[in-house]
């Protein structure tokens, strides 16, 4: 494992140095929504697809028996023992808009499961990472362990999600008995809110209608940290769909209670 932890600083160093010439510059945006889908506009740049050819790479070269499963190309040996899921710049609404709540999320699964993580951020020059046992940041505020704070209580809690937009019918209304009941709610962020649920600034993210590629990096962040994440149902979020993290198992639970409540 430890040159695997060492090669997800190599795949952050080749994602970074394609993606940096392009954040806060004039450049096409497209819009991947396929007709008829009902989804709302799914932007995608050049900067995308460079990183994640730039990942690609290097693990074909690196690790050649190993598969993977990223947004912008797809899946190749998806059945191999170590599986890399990329997503080379989770937040690309941020990205576009010239936020710096993006991040690029390189996750590894090892026989299904989610086993090794990071959010690199670039721009900001910081690494969240973890490897479910453990979970570490080094950035501006130098090298240290991670760790989720203490929150049993949805009256004391922080919560974030993308946007309440993510929700519809049941969900939406399931998603409000959450919001109702906590101290602070606040918007966006994507990537970055489950980071800070790792690094003790916010206690729980709800969101829905993820894909793999969105969470597999961060669950070994959060339970390397003390947290947890899973569906709402308390299942694994391997892979996507509705999910739960909390930095407290006790909040976790309670959420959980309450987005099945009637």
């Amino acid at each position: 494992m430890p040159d695997l932890i060492a090669f997800l600083d190599q795949l952050a160093d080749a994602a970074g140095k394609a993606i940096l010439p392009h954040f806060r510059t004039p450049m096409a945006v497209e819009d991947k929504t396929e007709a008829g889908t009902g989804r709302r506009f799914d932007p995608v740049t050049i900067a995308d697809r460079a990183a994640e050819t730039a990942m690609r790479s290097l693990i074909g070269l690196h690790h050649p028996a190993h598969g993977i499963l990223g947004e912008e190309f797809g899946s190749e040996r998806t059945d191999a023992e170590h599986v890399w899921v990329l997503d080379p710049i989770d937040g690309t609404r941020a990205f576009i808009s010239g936020v710096p709540v993006w991040g690029t999320l390189i996750g590894l699964k090892t026989n299904g499961v989610p086993s090794l993580g990071m959010m690199a951020q670039p721009f900001t020059g910081e690494r969240y990472a973890g490897d479910t046992r453990q979970a570490w940041y080094r950035g501006p505020d130098g090298e240290k362990t991670l760790k989720s704070r203490a929150c049993a209580d949805l009256a004391d809690a922080v919560l974030f999600t993308t946007t309440p937009a993510l929700f519809e019918g049941p969900d939406q209304d399931a998603y409000r008995r959450v919001e109702a009941r906590v101290r602070l709610a606040r918007y966006g962020c994507d990537c970055y809110a489950y980071c800070m649920v790792a690094a003790g600034h916010v206690d729980l993210v709800v969101e829905a209608g993820l894909q793999a590629y969105d969470i597999v990096a961060l669950i070994p962040v959060i339970e390397g940290a003390g947290g947890v994440v899973t569906n709402w149902t308390g299942g694994s979020a391997a892979d996507g769909g509705k999910v739960v993290a909390s930095g407290d198992p006790r909040l976790h639970e309670k959420t959980l209670r309450l987005l099945a409540s009637a």
